[in-house]
């Protein structure tokens, strides 16, 4: 059988070896058809992996003794700490061992290692960090949240043709509908990259444009793709992220405030629980890194099992639906 390949910094993350492990685990038991590569600390990861139970020809090790930390300075730790996690996991990918990596942590190192060492495909101008939000309707994917925080109108154009090959053949969403985040739904409203990006989009021949999309209607579901610039997509990710959980805690708060809304909570809890899942950003995933010659996807700092397993399996979705290869296509000879 031939696996497909994913690379996974073992020692990125707040929860790291430990979660990353048992995300390998999970996702290698759930999937048959995928091969995990664990990179790190060789001595950190056997002991804690040994006691989990999963067919040993779909996990790996690979030693790495060093980590970049969040803190340090990713141009330079991408250069100076070549045997660390994130660099080995990116080399994995760049000599066609593994189909994908998936790490994390730190993101600039993971962004700056991303271009320098796997490189961009030809005539992608910045390749823009996309992850799918929960939504009213099923799901949206925000690009870009945080690679690009000074783009060019071109680059958001660019940012719609990728999310649209992604959305339609990741997600399964025929046609998706591409807005652009700005202040009001009419055209001359918005600063003055929006303003020059909506007739780019709106003219765009490979892209479902429906016009401008203001916050308050992300959640409805009103958009498949949502197009903006790295500051305010990462600003809506994280609000989204706080929100999400505020708007939970208040809700377990509020059941366990008296006896009757206990008995009440009691009856509720199978379907809120199921609801809630919905709005868990761990269920779908980390942020692909996408226009890449091979699949890099960031996690968040915090990532917990279920968040990794699924990113593993994001990237087995992505290399059997030839994702990487279908966006090279949208990406016209004129712009190459």
């Amino acid at each position: 059988m031939e696996f497909v390949r994913v690379a996974l910094d073992a020692m990125g993350g707040d929860h790291a070896p430990a979660e990353m492990i048992k995300g390998a685990v999970d996702a290698v038991n759930e999937n048959k058809k995928v091969k995990v590569y664990l990179v790190g600390k060789e001595n950190e990861i056997s002991p804690v992996l040994s006691s989990y139970s999963y067919n040993k020809e779909q996990i790996e090790l690979v030693d790495a003794q060093e980590v970049i930390e969040t803190a340090e300075p990713p141009v330079m730790a991408i250069r100076k700490k070549k045997d660390s996690s994130i660099v080995k996991g990116l080399n994995l990918v760049k000599e066609g061992i593994c189909d994908g990596f998936v790490s994390a942590g730190s993101t600039g190192a993971v962004l700056v290692g991303g271009q320098v060492v796997i490189g961009r495909m030809k005539g992608v101008e910045r390749p823009p960090l996309a992850p799918l939000i929960p939504t009213e309707t099923g799901v949206s994917l925000l690009v870009d949240c945080g690679a690009n925080v000074d783009a060019r109108p071109s680059h958001l154009v660019q940012f719609a043709k990728i999310g649209s090959v992604y959305m339609e053949h990741v997600v399964g969403i025929a046609n998706p509908k591409v807005a652009i985040v700005n202040i009001g739904a009419e055209e001359e409203k918005g600063n003055a990259l929006v303003k020059e990006t909506f007739p780019l989009l709106r003219n765009c021949p490979d892209i479902n444009f429906i016009g401008s999309i203001e916050a308050r209607d992300i959640p409805a579901g009103v958009a498949d793709v949502i197009v903006c610039e790295a500051f305010v997509g990462n600003v809506i990710l994280k609000l989204y992220e706080g929100v999400g959980k505020t708007l939970i805690s208040k809700i377990k708060k509020g059941m366990m405030s008296s006896f009757r809304s206990k008995i009440g909570a009691l009856l509720v809890k199978p379907a809120l629980k199921e609801t809630l899942k919905d709005f868990d950003l761990e269920q779908y995933g980390g942020a692909p890194l996408l226009g890449l010659n091979g699949l890099v996807v960031k996690t968040h700092g915090s990532s917990k099992s279920v968040e990794i397993k699924n990113s593993i399996l994001q990237c087995a979705v992505f290399k059997e639906q030839g994702i990487s290869e279908k966006i090279k296509t949208k990406i016209t000879p004129a712009e190459q």
